[in-house]
């Protein structure tokens, strides 16, 4: 199992391991660095659906992993409908790739996998990423805006409903939404699986069970003690731009950034900019 220094992510090859839950994992491998990058995907999200502009410029400088998760596009298994347990087959997949310590970015669904993962296994992890993301019980959480929902959770999505979700209602956003999805949608050799609707109810099942209001929960991620940064778009209509806020006063060690006129995709809009604010964080002493 080694990274592919030289393809970028566009191009890079699908790999597979094993893992000793019985799970056949899906993978992409590029770059190269001592503490590799572990990416975790949105909602619905295969291996396809992250901008090759993001991870192109995040492997530049160092090693950046993505991989299905299980029950996920082209992993085995079928999708748990909680994000313990999706956290528990993540570090199924990172033990089975035999690293000892990570750097991870979870997106969406991901960052709440991230956070679950920090708060398991977090001698495992050196610095967290968490982008569009809420803690657990955070009030007005309980499931996605009907125009959400509407927009990404139909059986058959759409690029239209993509773009109006993960990009602002403005020409610039909405121009560099086109400008992602061409390269999200542009690869033609060895596409991955598409996600299934057992993913997508999956899934989903775990984001309204996450949502639902706890205040007493919220005082969980105060024990993820390791440098943390959030980050969201200013006007993303998934998860509210407010709750990065809320979620970087709970962590111990956090800060924010928002980045203008851009929504749930803010970090493909601003790849960047956020690969390069991704880097720096990385980059500082613990």
């Amino acid at each position: 199992m080694t990274a592919d220094t030289s393809i970028s992510q566009a191009g890079a090859s699908t790999q597979r391991v094993a893992a000793g839950n019985a799970i056949e994992y899906a993978y992409r491998d590029a770059g190269d660095s001592a503490v590799p990058l572990v990416l975790l995907q949105h909602f619905r999200g295969n291996l396809d659906n992250w901008d090759p502009a993001l991870i192109d410029a995040l492997a530049a400088e160092r090693r950046v992993i993505t991989f299905d998760n299980v029950g996920v596009a082209a992993t085995t298994g079928t999708t748990p409908n909680t994000i313990e347990a999706m956290a528990n087959d993540a570090i199924a997949f990172i033990e089975a790739m035999n690293l000892e310590r990570i750097d991870l970015l979870g997106f969406s669904i991901g960052s709440f996998i991230a956070q679950e993962i920090a708060l398991i296994r977090p001698d495992l992890l050196r610095r967290v990423v968490l982008a569009s993301s809420a803690p657990q019980g955070a009030a007005g959480m309980h499931g996605w805006a009907p125009e959400v929902i509407g927009a990404v959770g139909p059986p058959e999505t759409t690029p239209q409903g993509y773009i109006s979700v993960f990009f602002a209602p403005t020409a610039t956003s909405r121009e560099a939404g086109q400008q992602a999805a061409g390269r999200i949608f542009g690869r033609a050799a060895d596409r991955d699986e598409p996600t299934t609707w057992q993913t997508r109810q999956a899934q989903y099942d775990a984001v309204c069970a996450w949502g639902i209001p706890n205040h007493s929960l919220l005082q969980r991620v105060a024990a993820i003690e390791l440098p943390v940064l959030v980050a969201n778009g200013d006007s993303d209509p998934m998860i509210l731009p407010r709750y990065s806020h809320l979620l970087a006063g709970l962590l111990p060690d956090a800060r924010v950034t928002i980045y203008p006129d851009s929504a749930h995709g803010f970090l493909f809009q601003h790849h960047t900019q956020f690969a390069a604010d991704v880097h720096a964080f990385l980059e500082e002493d613990n």
